[in-house]
């Protein structure tokens, strides 16, 4: 019988993908996967919070939940509670009902479909995002229709941010352009600017007329505290602006698979926040209908009570705090060993990542001899280290870094 699908081609090599695979195949009992971006524990096992299980038990006794479908803008408390959450209990935004909050399938989903919106009701279709970022973001985009250009971000002579550079590049954006900004800890650098950069950033935003779009998926998970965490969005937001916020609930209640976010979209008066809500439901209903209620009925019952809010920033704080712990002692075993070069930028940056510094050659050695597998352009999940760990990640670093160029 002759094949339909006998043209389609295989896909092209996901070099994260392919880095997961080949340590998944990997038979050594000490391999170490620091490729994903995902919590664990120092026994380097996958964490549920306790407060999600406390959230699941009340949730599962509750004879009155049931499993029917939710709206096609989700949860409605979820949604009320996660704008507030990002934006602030004071948000004069939110007062004055420009704000427009939808529940959608986590952060990627958040970025897909306000992609989707932007490519059918914005004129400009370019779209900047950091050079480097995460590695799904230009996909996204792309198969949204818009059209994906860099601004500098990163500069690896310094292992900082490269602060003029963004500016030059966002001040040559075409008035109107899109630009997506991390709101913290940002992916795969761990690079963030200060609030003294961030206010920069939002004045030449603003003055070319150009329409932000933050993808916030570390929200408590960078330093420990949802407002200090929150603080670039919402310097944005106060200006009276618009900007388009993609929310991640995966990292910083440990949701990962229960794919739960939201998109929320400041507007500049309540009319027009109606009518974005309205093209946005047109958006989701043939893309999924409706998202699931599992999840949102989490978030929102922890959000919702506040003795569960107070436990969850307890717990959001000790996962942050291990994640500091991790870089300290990564810094300190390099230090210790004479490794050429300066390891400073491991405890400067923050967050979820680190990007080492360290090339393809070096990483892919790493992975043959020491059994140590991170993404081919040096970043590491902090997450994934622990006390044991850390002196086996420092010799192989020492060992690519003196034996390869």
């Amino acid at each position: 019988m002759s094949s339909i699908l006998s043209n389609v081609l295989p896909a092209p090599e996901d070099p994260v993908l392919s880095v997961i695979f080949a340590c998944r195949d990997d038979p050594c009992p000490v391999k170490l996967n620091l490729s994903v971006g995902a919590y664990q524990t120092e026994e380097g096992k996958p964490l549920v919070l306790e407060v999600v299980r406390k959230a699941e038990q009340q949730l599962a006794n509750d004879l009155y939940c049931d499993k029917g479908y939710l709206p096609i803008d989700g949860l409605a408390d979820f949604n009320k509670f996660s704008a507030k959450l990002i934006l602030g209990d004071d948000s004069h935004a939110v007062k004055e009902n420009r704000v427009v909050t939808i529940q959608c399938l986590s952060g990627t989903g958040s970025l897909r479909v306000g992609a989707e919106f932007l490519a059918k009701h914005h004129q400009q279709r370019v779209i900047f995002v950091p050079n480097p970022t995460w590695g799904n973001h230009p996909f996204i985009f792309t198969l949204a229709g818009l059209s994906v250009e860099y601004f500098r971000y990163y500069d690896p002579h310094t292992g900082g941010l490269d602060f003029e550079g963004m500016l030059e590049d966002l001040g040559a954006a075409p008035s109107g352009a899109l630009v997506v900004l991390q709101a913290c800890a940002h992916n795969p650098t761990g690079i963030d600017p200060t609030l003294e950069q961030w206010e920069q950033i939002r004045q030449i935003v603003r003055s070319k007329g150009l329409l932000p779009f933050f993808d916030n998926a570390y929200q408590g998970f960078a330093s420990g505290n949802l407002d200090s965490d929150a603080q670039s969005v919402r310097m944005f937001v106060a200006d009276g602006g618009e900007c388009l916020i993609a929310q991640s609930f995966a990292k910083n209640m440990g949701l990962y698979g229960e794919r739960i976010g939201a998109l929320t979209i400041v507007c500049t008066s309540e009319g027009v926040a109606r009518k974005v809500k309205s093209q946005l439901l047109l958006v989701v209903r043939p893309m999924y209908l409706t998202p699931p209620i599992h999840g949102a009925s989490i978030v929102t019952t922890i959000l919702k009570n506040s003795d569960m809010y107070k436990d969850w920033t307890i717990e959001l704080k000790g996962m942050a705090d291990r994640i500091i712990s991790m870089r300290q002692q990564l810094y300190e075993a390099i230090q210790a060993r004479g490794t050429p070069g300066d390891w400073s930028h491991i405890i400067k940056q923050i967050g979820m990542f680190s990007f080492t510094g360290l090339n393809e050659k070096q990483v892919r050695m790493m992975a043959k001899e020491y059994h140590i597998y991170m993404t081919y352009d040096g970043r590491i999940s902090m997450a994934g280290l622990s006390s044991k760990t850390v002196p086996q990640l420092a010799d192989a670093i020492h060992a690519a870094v003196t034996r390869i160029p």
